[in-house]
């Protein structure tokens, strides 16, 4: 088990916030697309799982595609995954947002970040002043989802692409303490292009089709339906991986490729500061 230094949550004084901001704080669940929002586990519909952990008798979701270019067949979608699991008050946040958009982004239970361009839809939400109603939802109590591009946009750092490989990154919400990679099993071309690119000590983490990873506050990892890949730099510079399998709620069993024995127990990343 590998202990972390917990981020500075607001609070003054730069110290760690109080108790009451704590215990606001809701999992962020990182998705490779869009499968685990209609996903039936024995049964059970994944999302309602989510559902529970808002308070609200009548939640709220909010639906951000600035990525994609607010295309609203992809909303559409977004609003059948919600009202499946029982939540009926959705509202598409546009690139270009009113004043109601915004009053409603700011009462939001539930934020979905889109999928699409990455670098795209930071620099909308840079212009838009989304990035820091989005952060402030999340510390006042808000559950926020990445898909895809969202999900990358959520870890250390977003990846500038050209040709589909890394060229660049940029600056990300940094609310969860990896660089996020999707859907590019088995090999994660792109995350060893990334790390090996920005040579720092940070820990990256690969969703694979179909896949999910919900992060807790307490910032433990919950690999959901597929394993997970981690991935991190050694002494050497090599990209060294561990498959991260899901073995029920709140924990997971670690696996080192490069090595035989197994650990298990739930995964708690290192933050990089």
């Amino acid at each position: 088990m590998r202990r972390l230094h917990p981020p500075v949550r607001p609070g003054g004084d730069g110290e760690e916030g109080g108790s009451n901001v704590e215990s606001k704080i809701q999992p962020i669940l990182l998705l490779a697309d869009s499968q685990l929002l209609f996903w039936r586990h024995e049964g059970d519909l994944f999302l309602s799982r989510i559902r529970e952990m808002l308070d609200r008798d009548q939640p709220r979701a909010a639906y951000v595609g600035a990525s994609n270019g607010d295309q609203p067949e992809f909303y559409m979608l977004f609003q059948g995954a919600m009202e499946g699991a029982g939540i009926d008050v959705c509202r598409m946040i546009p690139s270009e947002p009113e004043a109601e958009d915004l009053d409603f982004l700011a009462s939001a239970d539930l934020i979905l970040l889109a999928g699409g361009d990455p670098w795209r839809g930071w620099q909308v939400m840079q212009q838009n002043g989304l990035l820091e109603k989005v952060v402030e939802r999340y510390y006042a109590g808000a559950l926020l989802i990445g898909v895809s591009a969202g999900a990358a946009q959520l870890g250390l750092y977003g990846l500038k692409e050209r040709d589909g490989k890394p060229v660049g990154k940029f600056e990300a919400f940094k609310l969860v303490p990896y660089l996020i990679d999707v859907h590019d099993e088995p090999e994660w071309p792109r995350m060893h292009l990334a790390l090996g690119k920005i040579q720092e000590s940070l820990r990256g983490l690969g969703i694979p089709t179909g896949g999910g990873a919900l992060v807790h506050p307490d910032l433990t990892v919950e690999p959901l339906r597929h394993p997970l890949t981690e991935f991190h730099l050694d002494d050497e510079g090599e990209v060294v991986q561990a498959l991260l399998f899901p073995t029920g709620e709140g924990e997971v069993a670690v696996v080192d490729e490069d090595a035989d024995e197994n650990r298990r127990g739930p995964l708690i990343p290192e933050i990089v500061h």
